[in-house]
């Protein structure tokens, strides 16, 4: 009886709204049908973008270019490669609405392999080192009011990220409407600790708090390798503008709400990081900024006297926020990897009584509480952008090449073809610059790893040899067991 009822409520969940059977391959029937409307989506950009970067990127951006004037041109630039990346992303997202980001796109545009690279490094690179730089980040902001005048110690910092990288896993993987709550919330937090940022540096500037924009050239160090590191640092505080891509299949009227909100988040999100940045400069000196710990704590000390504790307060919340969106969203493109056969099957399965993909989100929280071992985030970061502008370039290229190979496919939205060239330059010099003006062996390891991940495709995924079957078969069903978990096919049956 309790079975019956079960799969007729399935049934009944897996209806669009004209009655039509959702198809066994769309991840709709995981996600309680198409829930996250505009301003769901508006939060999920802002919510992802504004976390930890703008708490963490002024201090490597600065240090980077060495002067007020550069620093404050890069966040501006930065915004505007975000809105024109963005801008691509939306026509990619309409023209190919389905879930998991770059990872249709790469497919429909070059085939099988580029498509599981960027599946391979985002599942074992990308999205975990993004969480752990963002769970250590809130860490440190979050410890910084109980050890005044000295730094936290890195094991206190490692298990408060650790703790909120499990609950963030627990809260996701148990409800997707829980987790789009939380994340509309945590959102509104953050926007009140960047509006006191914001309007406390108004009100300085109005009082005459400029001497430090005075020749704000003066002392700047600029060469190709110091202004490709702070592009670097600059977006990676503007990362996130992608995420809504990841949910496509969930949004309402996508072809009107995915272009909405990006061009109001995007931004919004580019207004604010800079009114931030302007008002930290007021009260900070270059050299003050570079001596900061937190940076934002500073700022509160300085501006908020009785009042600073609020600002760890709500930095934590915003930081937590967005590690919550990376998490919401991260789990989708492993989902649609294993559905493609590009990733274990286990980990596109989902929920039988919360319709979420469990699987891959627990799958995620693992691998990333392994990154925050090491802990140096300055590393990670450099790391991370390396590797997420290769596979950005690689997707807006996408864009360029299906204009003239899938010239059948309906565009809802259509850029100019500049936009997407502009993008595809950009993302070019982003990732050759460093390596040729300043290299390190972490990018040389970085593109060793993503290729290494040809020799998992040939092996499991391409000749899929049989023995690696009767290996997984058993751990497949013991976690399905475990976990209590399905494939999708059987839930839209």
């Amino acid at each position: 009886m309790g079975e019956g009822s079960l799969r007729k409520r399935k049934e009944q969940d897996n209806r669009t709204e004209d009655g039509q059977s959702i198809q066994s391959q769309e991840p709709q029937a995981m996600n309680l049908k198409k829930e996250v409307g505009l301003i769901s989506g508006i939060c999920m950009i802002v919510g992802t973008i504004i976390g930890s970067g703008i708490f963490v990127s002024p201090k490597s951006v600065l240090a980077n270019v060495g002067a007020v004037g550069p620093c404050l041109t890069i966040w501006a630039a930065c915004g505007v490669l975000a809105t024109l990346g963005a801008l691509c992303f939306a026509e990619l997202g309409t023209t190919i609405a389905k879930s998991g980001g770059e990872y249709p796109y790469l497919m429909e545009a070059f085939g099988p392999i580029p498509a599981f690279l960027f599946s391979w490094a985002s599942l074992l690179v990308i999205k975990p080192s993004s969480f752990a730089i963002i769970c250590l980040s809130f860490a440190e902001y979050a410890s910084a009011p109980f050890y005044p005048g000295c730094n936290p110690p890195p094991v206190v910092i490692k298990c408060l990220a650790a703790a909120a990288i499990v609950v963030i896993t627990i809260v996701n993987s148990l409800s997707v409407k829980l987790g789009s709550y939380l994340q509309n919330f945590l959102t509104a937090a953050k926007m009140i600790v960047v509006a006191i940022i914001a309007i406390s540096g108004i009100v300085l500037l109005a009082q005459g708090k400029t001497q430090n924009f005075q020749d704000s050239f003066k002392d700047s160090k600029i060469s190709v390798s110091s202004i490709g590191l702070a592009f670097y640092n600059g977006l990676w505080a503007y990362d996130g503008w992608n995420q809504l891509n990841y949910i496509t299949e969930e949004l309402k009227n996508p072809y009107r709400n995915l272009p909405l909100s990006i061009i109001i988040g995007i931004p919004l999100v580019t207004v604010c990081y800079i009114l931030i940045n302007i008002s930290y400069f007021t009260i900070m000196t270059s050299t003050e900024l570079l001596q900061s710990q937190a940076v934002a704590v500073t700022f509160g000390d300085r501006v908020l006297y009785p009042a600073s504790w609020i600002i760890p307060l709500f930095v934590a919340f915003s930081t937590i926020g967005s590690a919550n969106g990376v998490c919401f969203t991260a789990g989708r493109l492993v989902y649609v990897a294993g559905r493609e056969g590009h990733m274990l099957k286990v980990l596109s399965y989902i929920s039988v009584k919360r319709l979420t993909p469990a699987p891959a989100i627990i799958f995620y929280g693992a691998i990333t509480i392994i990154y925050i071992i090491p802990g140096d985030i300055n590393t990670l970061i450099n790391y991370f952008s390396f590797a997420v502008w290769i596979f950005y370039g690689l997707s807006v290229l996408a864009l360029i090449v299906m204009r003239f190979t899938r010239k059948e496919l309906k565009r809802p939205i259509r850029i100019p073809i500049v936009i997407p060239v502009i993008v595809t330059l950009i993302s070019i010099l982003l990732v050759l610059a460093p390596i040729i003006t300043a290299p390190e062996l972490a990018y040389l390891y970085c593109v060793l790893f993503i290729l290494s991940g040809l020799i998992f495709y040939v092996l499991f995924v391409h000749f899929k040899f049989k023995w690696s079957q009767k290996i997984s078969e058993p751990i497949t069903m013991h976690l399905q067991m475990l976990l209590e978990v399905v494939p999708p096919e059987e839930v839209a049956e």
